[in-house]
């Protein structure tokens, strides 16, 4: 097996892999992907669970979104049998015009969703993401969804170690939806993002909760208390706590320049045009790394 620690020079020549949140690259050069010893399976309830800690072991984020829908790629060959290797999932955007702005006769949720995570396992081959992507969407077709919008994030993710900054997200500009032709609808606006020290984002929603004693303010507290902060006391106002809370465990606070959009019918839509304006493909050297 060919994986790259470091990324060659030619990054449109390799495929981003995970294991334990760390990146490696296959080499596009292995050849044709051969997708005899794989399946993909809808992931429902009773298996959702295996989903959700999958992908929160291996990937960048370690955090898992609001999904409606999990699907996971499976080696039949490998040990232990039926082995889980990558998990694609389809869920909830933070805002419902995420996807009425490129679907405008879609319901939101019901018709259209977010391609929120794909993550594949250092072993899975390279060229794997397209096929395993393509009989996902046929699921989700299956199941009558018409329209899916997806984004690649360009900007490099460090974590904090005892040795210094590292590494753990070089950035991508998309290739796994480029292949798949999804139309390519420009950049969203640049933003101020909360970073704690193992590189995740904490993002305004979460911290919004915890300032104002919302529902879900509880697990944002316990994933600050892991990284060092204090238990916060009883009745003690959540805007105080929070604040000292990202201070204790050195949150930083980051410019990030937008990650790129694409979007796509699948099913029976599939030909129809979008109503959004697209522009040409964005490439390597304007930001990020190959996925």
């Amino acid at each position: 097996m060919s994986v790259y620690e470091q990324p060659p020079l030619d990054l449109g020549a390799v495929c981003q892999r995970w294991k334990n949140r760390r990146h490696s690259w296959r080499p596009a050069s292995e050849g044709g992907f051969d997708p005899a010893p794989y399946r993909v399976r809808e992931m429902p309830n009773g298996l959702v669970h295996a989903a959700k800690a999958f992908v929160r072991a291996h990937h960048y984020s370690g955090s898992w979104p609001a999904v409606r829908f999990a699907y996971g790629l499976i080696d039949t060959a490998a040990p232990p049998a039926d082995q889980l290797v990558g998990v694609l999932t389809l869920g909830i955007p933070t805002q419902a015009a995420v996807l009425t702005s490129v679907f405008r006769e879609l319901t939101p949720y019901a018709d259209s969703l977010e391609m929120n995570r794909l993550v594949l396992r250092d072993e899975v081959p390279a060229n794997a993401e397209t096929w395993f992507q393509a009989r996902a969407f046929r699921l989700a077709a299956a199941r009558g969804i018409s329209g899916i919008v997806a984004y690649s994030d360009p900007e490099p993710r460090t974590r904090l170690t005892a040795h210094g900054p590292e590494m753990i997200f070089p950035g991508h500009y998309g290739t796994v939806y480029q292949a798949k032709g999804m139309a390519y609808l420009g950049k969203t606006r640049p933003r101020r993002l909360t970073l704690l020290p193992d590189g995740s984002v904490l993002h305004d929603r979460a911290m919004s909760k915890v300032r104002n004693g919302e529902r879900g303010a509880g697990g944002v507290e316990q994933r600050l208390i892991a990284l060092g902060a204090r238990s916060r006391v009883e009745g003690e106002p959540g805007r105080e706590w929070l604040e000292e809370a990202l201070h204790a465990v050195g949150a930083r606070v980051v410019s990030h320049g937008g990650n790129h959009r694409y979007a796509a019918y699948i099913g029976p839509r599939t030909g129809r045009r979008l109503t959004a304006t697209s522009y040409p493909y964005p490439k390597a050297d304007q930001g990020g790394a190959a996925a």
